[in-house]
């Protein structure tokens, strides 16, 4: 059904409609040899059993050597730095299930809500520069198997951000007043997450999670790679306005569609489900 994302006043390019409000030592040991004096062979000496007796009084002097070496470690471990020692202590890992929503439930909890003054969600990766505008033209998420056309959208008769066409169940609306994806701010695109009759493209939204990767193919045959930071779950009369739509120094992607309960008399969805996501790669799309 469709979902309702109302932006801020002031969204977008100026002079454009605004939307209404709505959302890681060991000791080294030298050992020291005493240089060997060869004594004067005689004339009719067998040189090479000489050699292979001298080689082995040698090892015989090293292993003596090396076990009384140890003995007196053993005996005195303070003269030899090797008392009061402390193992090593390894640093605590991150865990391997981060949390998949920006609110305060944890992993495996259900999707929540963040508080309104809550930043949006960076991702694990450092952003990548943005890039000049371009309108976008697919959007791709391996993950959840979506490859689908992106049209673009502007506003209804109340002000609010048009939904893509109910016809079409695999199709992505970008909100053409607002930034384009890979360009500075938060780009805004929005899909149905069913219809009467079946599901449509945004219907495993919510199963994103940290780390994961959008893509999105721009006209200018540049594909923008995104990192998801979080996924928010929040209810339409508290849309977190500021967060999805406000100023971004680097290029950001919102994903929105709707959620939680759905209600038979209004025939909407009570919660939208909203992914943030940040630029951190680029590449050249490919030939067609």
């Amino acid at each position: 059904m469709p979902p309702e994302y109302p932006p801020p006043e002031g969204y977008g390019n100026p002079g454009y409609p605004q939307p209404v409000h709505g959302q890681p030592y060991m000791p080294q040991v030298y050992y020291g040899y005493g240089q060997w004096q060869e004594p004067e062979p005689e004339p009719k000496a067998d040189h090479g059993q000489m050699l292979r007796g001298i080689l082995i009084l040698a090892a015989v002097a090293g292993v003596v050597t090396v076990v009384v070496g140890l003995l007196l470690m053993v005996n005195a471990p303070a003269e030899y730095g090797l008392a009061g020692r402390t193992p090593l202590k390894l640093q605590a890992q991150p865990p391997e299930n981060l949390p998949a929503s920006v609110g305060p439930g944890g992993p495996g909890q259900p999707l929540t809500q963040a508080a309104p003054t809550a930043p949006a969600p960076a991702p694990p990766l450092p952003p990548a520069p943005p890039m000049q505008p371009s309108t976008p033209k697919r959007l791709v998420i391996k993950k959840l198997g979506i490859n689908a056309p992106i049209k673009s959208v502007g506003l209804d008769k109340r002000g609010a951000i048009e939904t893509p066409p109910i016809n079409n169940p695999n199709l992505v609306g970008w909100y053409r007043y607002g930034p384009t994806a890979g360009q500075s701010g938060p780009a805004v695109m929005l899909g149905h997450k069913d219809t009467t009759t079946r599901t449509a493209v945004f219907t495993r939204l919510d199963q994103l999670k940290y780390g994961d990767t959008i893509e999105v193919t721009r006209m200018d045959g540049t594909v923008a790679i995104f990192t998801v930071g979080g996924v928010e779950q929040a209810d339409k009369l508290t849309f977190p306005t500021n967060r999805v739509y406000g100023d971004a120094e680097n290029a950001e992607l919102r994903l929105i569609t709707c959620g939680g309960t759905y209600n038979r008399t209004t025939g909407h969805y009570q919660d939208n489900v909203i992914v943030y996501a940040r630029m951190t790669g680029t590449r050249a799309a490919p030939r067609r």
